[in-house]
């Protein structure tokens, strides 16, 4: 009944058993189906990293680096660096630009604790990462997947987990219009590194650990490179314990006895 009806609003006639008389509510249907795809599937990736370890380790991806990648990763991080481990996937990932942007957060080596007295811990410098950091990439991830993946190794944020990336790191600038309405795109903004120099380009980079997932294993619904990661990300964790104190023996600085 819903075919040919995507985008539109619909009315929905609502019986529940243990209710009432029957209720309509409007409803607006999905013009295309793959962000409800797409957050099935990091939400059940999220979920399974929880299961797997026993809530130690936390889970993001970031789908590309532009607005969107921009504003997924702040969807979760907020929630998921406060576990003593993070995973961050960048498998898929689109290109764009944003990518110094989410670096720079992923960088911060957490140094201590502010204690509020009415309400809970703050770590400093905030929104930074409680313990050890494992990425994900694939082959397909490009452009500012590219970059990201590479920084990642370069900056020594943790182990890259994966297959090797795209290579496709020059940008384009989609900036002539024609005058049927199309536009034409050309190579724009090469990218340099101080290790590898242009190296990145037609080749991509190569993870630290290689994990293939075969055919066999996506038909029985097995992600092989997540796996791979979790079990690292709980191998860091036991050699490098994330900084917690125990917030019990707060020091209490009252006046000297002499002074009462």
């Amino acid at each position: 009944m819903l075919v040919n009806c995507a985008g539109q609003e619909m009315e929905l006639t609502i019986a529940e058993s243990d209710a009432g008389s029957p209720r309509t509510v409007c409803v607006k249907t999905l013009a295309n189906e793959t962000p409800l795809r797409y957050r099935d599937w990091v939400e059940n990736n999220r979920g399974y990293v929880h299961k797997k370890t026993k809530g130690k380790v936390g889970y993001v991806h970031i789908p590309d680096m532009m607005a969107k990648g921009y504003s997924e990763f702040h969807r979760y991080f907020l929630a998921e660096m406060d576990h003593e481990g993070l995973i961050v996937d960048v498998r898929f990932n689109g290109g764009g630009h944003v990518s110094p942007l989410l670096l720079e957060k992923l960088a911060r080596r957490r140094l201590g604790y502010d204690l509020t007295r009415w309400m809970s811990y703050e770590p400093y410098p905030e929104e930074s990462v409680r313990g050890p950091i494992v990425a994900l990439t694939n082959e397909h991830a490009g452009s500012d997947g590219d970059i990201f993946s590479h920084a990642f190794k370069l900056m020594k944020l943790g182990k890259l987990i994966g297959k090797r990336t795209w290579g496709g790191v020059i940008g384009i600038w989609p900036r002539n219009w024609l005058v049927d309405g199309t536009i034409t795109t050309q190579p724009e903004f090469s990218f340099w590194f101080k290790d590898v120099g242009w190296g990145v380009e037609n080749y991509g980079v190569d993870p630290d650990i290689e994990v293939d997932i075969t055919p066999q294993d996506y038909v029985m619904g097995k992600d092989t490179q997540l796996d791979r990661a979790i079990e690292e990300t709980l191998k860091e964790i036991k050699k490098n314990p994330p900084l917690k104190p125990d917030f019990s023996k707060k020091v209490r600085k009252g006046l000297p006895e002499e002074v009462k």
